[in-house]
């Protein structure tokens, strides 16, 4: 079951990719910017409550949609290239075991524990 999770999330990573190239931005952009989304691991610095939270609200694949949706309806590509970039990354950090954040740390995901 976890390699076709995997596959899934893959899948989901390169419609991101597919997307990203619909879009007028050189390919630079996607490659500078796929790991922006790992800076709200900053919120950690203020407890896991607070690290949890924000981890969680860049790397929701429901919120990178309705920011891409936002995007397409107002045809804005700023704000596409937002939704793409989180929906991508959080696609990117669930096939390497890494999920939504539980508040008791950093290593307990709805995915697992990290390390485990």
């Amino acid at each position: 079951m976890k390699t076709i999770l995997k596959l899934e999330e893959a899948a989901l990573f390169i419609l991101g990719i597919y997307l990203f190239s619909r879009l007028s931005f050189e390919w630079w952009w996607f490659l500078v910017l796929i790991l922006a989304p790992d800076l709200s691991m900053l919120g950690y610095l203020f407890g896991n409550k607070s690290g949890a939270f924000f981890y969680n609200v860049f790397h929701h694949k429901g919120i990178a949609l309705l920011i891409y949706a936002l995007g397409c309806y107002f045809s804005i590509e700023i704000i596409q290239l937002t939704g793409i970039i989180l929906f991508s990354h959080s696609a990117m950090d669930r096939i390497f075991g890494y999920g939504l954040k539980y508040e008791s740390g950093f290593k307990y995901t709805h995915l697992g524990e990290i390390g485990k």
